[in-house]
Order: structure tokens, then sequence, then C-alpha cells
């Protein structure tokens, strides 16, 4: 899948409009869980009545959209159920058992190295003298286990799950449970109900901060999240260059219209310095990361550099800020995990809106 052909399919669609809340069903949220591969597009259209002939306009209208889309071979679209929401709107958000503050590592889109920055910023807390997990929010790509060398099945029960300890952080994914070349042919409900049983039904032991690492973009997962518990915040990753940086000021608005805080951005992959070398070569572009901070007044946590040693911890298990503690990745994620840990200090202790 291309970010470029999911783009056109999603501007193909954003001018029809949903029957029940008179909105785009781009904007509205209508359309779920688009994916485009080598020509197929298939996605759901989430409606609050799915059994009137409106429903039906709006499912052919979709097809023939998408189907327009230069590259298109096949179409795929589904109506669901989308309840209304319940009289007295959302239930009341809960705390998760064991865990202080929860903090979302996110994306506007993928390919900007989002679990690595997770996993290395989790473990430099951890370097810090905080107890720290991980949850793995990307349930149909979870890369968690692979980049921790955590092998085997977590023990518990269908009541509770115990969490992995890899490196000295604990963690639960999905990676976990099934195996390596298991397909997630998931809906969306199934999807949800299960980052909520990671949430709620993980025997988190005593965390300062529990890090959710979430699938790309600004989808169910990251709903869910929001809507079922308070998050401290949310650190947004993006590379120098501009595509990757328009992706962000996405997830920036979803956040803000969720109302959740962004603690800051983090920039990776800002820069190669080959060994040996003093020289530095800006692969992607710059100046990504604070052009985010300048427009959004959010601070940028840091700036990463590519480093041979970052892709080859994420493959064997051994993350850079441990294996390669002195090198200059690993010092950038422990720089970046200290702004990261002030500014949720910062927010816990600001004065709350009367």
């Amino acid at each position: 899948m291309t970010d470029t052909q999911r783009d056109a399919v999603l501007q193909s669609l954003r001018p029809i409009v949903d029957p029940d809340t008179r909105r785009s069903i781009v904007d509205g949220g209508t359309v779920r869980e688009l994916r485009v591969e080598n020509g197929e597009v298939r996605f759901l259209l989430a409606l609050q009545r799915t059994g009137t002939p409106e429903a039906k306009a709006v499912l052919a209208a979709a097809e023939k959209a998408a189907m327009s889309v230069e590259g298109t071979a096949s179409v795929h679209v589904r109506l669901v159920n989308a309840a209304p929401p319940a009289e007295g709107g959302l239930p009341p958000k809960q705390a998760i058992p064991g865990v202080r503050h929860v903090v979302a590592v996110s994306s506007g889109k993928g390919g900007v190295g989002k679990s690595t920055v997770c996993v290395n910023l989790a473990l430099a807390a951890a370097k810090e003298g905080l107890r720290v997990g991980i949850l793995d929010g990307d349930v149909y790509g979870p890369n968690i286990p692979l980049m921790l060398g955590a092998k085997g099945r977590p023990s518990g029960d269908a009541e509770r799950l115990h969490p992995f300890e890899s490196h000295g952080i604990q963690t639960m994914s999905m990676g976990l449970l099934v195996g390596d070349d298991q397909p997630m042919v998931w809906r969306g409900p199934m999807l949800n109900k299960a980052v909520t049983q990671f949430m709620f039904q993980v025997a988190w032991n005593d965390l300062d901060i529990l890090f959710v690492d979430m699938p790309p973009g600004t989808g169910d997962v990251q709903l869910t999240l929001t809507q079922n518990t308070n998050l401290s915040g949310a650190v947004l990753v993006t590379t120098p260059q501009k595509v990757s940086v328009l992706d962000v000021k996405k997830a920036v608005r979803m956040f803000e219209k969720m109302d959740t805080p962004v603690l800051g951005v983090v920039e990776n992959m800002s820069w190669f310095q080959p060994p040996g070398s003093s020289d530095r070569f800006a692969l992607f572009g710059e100046g990504g990361g604070r052009e985010i901070e300048k427009q959004f007044k959010i601070p940028l946590l840091g700036q990463i550099p590519i480093g041979i040693s970052v892709r080859e911890g994420g493959d064997n298990g051994k993350p850079v800020v441990v294996a390669d503690p002195d090198s200059d990745a690993a010092d950038a994620f422990v720089r970046t995990a200290r702004r990261t840990i002030e500014r949720i200090r910062e927010l816990a202790t600001a004065p709350q809106p009367q």
C-alpha cells in the first residue's frame, strides 16, 4: 500500500456525505479500516442506519468514487452499524490498574520508525529509574516482541494476563499470543475489544509510565484509547521530510479534538553520520520537527540520527539504548526520554482550567 494511493482514495471519497451526520464520510469518520494493496481497495462504511435507500446510495457512490482512482483494480466496501452515542454521552474514562501515566506514541503515517522510537524511549525512561511498560496497540502489525527479543506466551487465564518482561520492562502484544505467520483478519469491534483487554485485563505491575505503540494514522485504536482512559499525553513521531510532517499535523488535530495533550514531537532519522566521519548528511531533509514545534506550539522533544546500530537493535531484539549505550543514537534517546518525563510532570502539576 502506498500513501499516495491511499490519499487519492480518501480524496475521492471526501465529497460524499453521511446521511445521518451530514458530514463528509472521510472527515466524519464514517470510512473505517481503509486498506489499499496491489490495486485492491477495501474499507468499511459505519452508518447509524444501514438498511435504508440512503445508505445503499452512499455505498454505491463510495464504490464508484474509489473505483475512479487511477490504479484501482477492484473495490470492496461493506456497510457496518455505527450505533448513535448513548444518552448522556460516552461512558466515564477508567484508570488502568497498576499504571500512573499512559503515553501514546503515535504518527500520522507508517515508515517513520515509530515503534523503534517507542521501544528505545521506554528503555531510556527505565534507565532514568522509572518502572515502564509497553502496550503494543498495533494489533495488525505487532513488532514490539521482535524489537524487545520477547519470545513465548504470557501466563494468565481468561480473566487476567501477566505482562511479559524483557530488558526490565513489562510488555503485552498480540504478537505474543498468535503465531508469527498468523494474519490478523479482524473487524473493528474485535480490534477495539483486544486493545481494551490489553488496557484493563493485563496485570500491569506498579508502572510509572505505560507507553502505547499506536498503529499509524488516526483510526479505531486511537479512538478506543482516548475514549476509555485518561492519557497523560501523546508523543508524535515524524521524519524531517515534508510529507511526514503533513501527516503529523493530522494526528495533532485528532488529539486536540479528543482533549488529549501532546507532550511533543520526536524527529526520527534526522541525519546520518558515517562511521569515522564528522560529516552529517540530511538524507530526509531538514526542519520537520521544528516546523511542527513552531506551528502548533508543542516542544521538539528530540532529534534521533539514523544509525546502523539502531536498525540492528530492532532486528535482533537488543535495542540500541541497551546494546550500544554510548552511541549518539542512544544518547539522543536518553535525552529525549528525559524531556518527555519533564513534560509529563509539567502537565501533571499544571493548573487545570475551571
